[in-house]
């Protein structure tokens, strides 16, 4: 008899196709958010006479306010649900960009990007949990990682606009012109579904199973599926008190905070936030070469994403992360050794920019978006808002430390010695991917958690 279908399996897998992709459109605006200050920043410190210190907290301000839009994310996550969560994160982008717009002063636009970071907060916990909940293990890879496509599109995005801005140094454009794609993923997120995982979580089968039945091939792969989340939601503990009582839950949320750690201190929030300040010391005095340099970081960092969706559910997650760390590892370490030998050509100087576009390849097609993979995959559901936003929360705080030590790391340490740094966190960052990181393509949420629940090394909890 043949298998009974849930509606027809191709048309489900445009449905899913859809939800995914406009729930990373919320990629899409965190990636506005941090690449759109690179253009500006040299703008606001002329207008507005900031020093370098008083810069440095304009750039991590927002990575403040999203460290507290990740800590609340857990709690609006599972108590108004996946959707609503980013439809709240919609509406504080569009209030952040506006408010940014208008900054009569430097402590005026700090707040402003507070509020931006509580938005970035918000899409950067929801977003890569909802995704990994609505795809199926097949595709959840690259779902997440269209998300983080969508990022490096808003970088790209962002920095074009700063380079056309830049002509008449209209840096309140540059900031308000984000209301758009803003307001674009508020009216989007309405026709989103809820998660079926939250709905049951919730105790809302039914309306899980009919989620499923939209979202899958057949009937029977949104009931098994369904089946396999009941089983999950059996461990009566959840949160804070499965975390305090339950050793394995403790290894996935210290796994999770590690990952976020790596992910941030590989030196690429660096490139981002001070693009222009990089390729000034790299010998590009001109402001227009470097707006233009900025951009070519940014369409890189686009095109070798698509390295990681193309290979995350291909050759899964591992390999993939480590030879990312090695290219990142050599790119820091030769511009470091070419910085201190001095950039005295222009040949020198063309060099020094492929190794930073050679260290922006490694990071886009691995630590950028497989640690979001990662992170989403590896907690299990009864722990999975709290785990995430433990992770997420660390990402932003490290974020910010990165953000806000550049460039005292430049004028203590010197520019060699500063890319030196990163380079060697690389390295270490692949021994730690060969002890602690799984594998974990092709393996079904439910499969990750009974893993880990029952003992498994970390670096097996991917195993069948």
């Amino acid at each position: 008899m043949p298998e009974k279908k849930s509606g027809t399996g191709p048309s489900n897998r445009v449905m899913t196709l859809f939800v995914c992709f406009l729930a990373a459109l919320a990629g899409l605006l965190f990636g506005l958010d941090i690449g759109v200050i690179a253009g500006a920043l040299p703008f606001i410190a002329k207008d507005f006479d900031v020093t370098a210190h008083q810069q440095e907290w304009i750039v991590s301000s927002m990575m403040f306010g999203a460290a507290i839009g990740a800590i609340g994310s857990g709690w609006m996550s599972s108590s108004l649900g996946r959707k609503k969560s980013l439809m709240s994160g919609a509406i504080l982008f569009v209030i952040g960009s506006l408010l940014s717009a208008s900054a009569a002063n430097p402590e005026m636009l700090i707040v402003a990007r507070v509020v931006l970071g509580l938005a970035v907060g918000i899409a950067s916990f929801t977003a890569p949990l909802y995704l990994s909940e609505i795809a199926s293990e097949k595709i959840r890879g690259s779902m997440i990682s269209l998300y983080q496509l969508m990022i490096t599109i808003g970088i790209l995005g962002a920095y074009l606009s700063d380079t056309y801005f830049s002509f008449t140094g209209a840096w309140r454009w540059m900031l308000g012109v984000i209301t758009i794609p803003a307001m674009l993923l508020l009216i989007g997120v309405c026709f989103l579904p809820n998660s079926p995982r939250w709905l049951a979580a919730k105790g809302n089968f039914r309306d899980a199973q009919r989620v499923l039945d939209r979202l899958r091939d057949t009937s029977q792969q949104a009931k098994e599926e369904l089946d396999e989340i009941r089983e999950s939601l059996k461990v009566k503990q959840s949160g804070w008190s499965l975390f305090k009582d339950n050793g394995n839950f403790r290894r996935a949320v210290f796994l999770g905070v590690l990952l976020q750690v790596m992910q941030q201190f590989t030196g690429m929030n660096v490139i981002m936030y001070y693009a222009p300040k990089i390729f000034e010391i790299a010998g590009f005095a001109n402001t227009t070469q470097q707006m233009w340099g900025t951009v070519i970081v940014g369409l890189i960092n686009v095109l070798a994403t698509f390295i990681a969706i193309g290979l995350v559910d291909r050759w899964g997650r591992k390999p993939t992360l480590i030879l990312g760390f090695l290219v990142m590892a050599a790119g820091m370490g030769v511009l470091g050794t070419l910085l201190h030998i001095g950039i005295d050509s222009q040949q020198m100087q063309y060099f020094a920019i492929g190794m930073l576009l050679m260290f922006i390849v490694g990071f886009a097609m691995s630590a950028g978006p497989l640690i979001w993979v990662l992170c989403s995959e590896i907690q299990p559901l009864k722990g999975r808002d709290f785990g995430i936003t433990v992770s997420t929360t660390t990402n932003w705080l490290a974020n910010m430390i990165v953000g806000a030590t550049f460039l005292t790391m430049l004028n203590t340490l010197g520019n060699a010695n500063t890319f030196w740094v990163y380079g060697a966190l690389n390295l270490f960052f692949i021994v730690l991917t060969l002890m602690l990181i799984p594998e974990t393509k092709n393996i079904s949420l439910e499969h990750i958690e009974r893993n880990l629940m029952s003992g498994k090394k970390l670096r097996d909890i991917g195993s069948r």
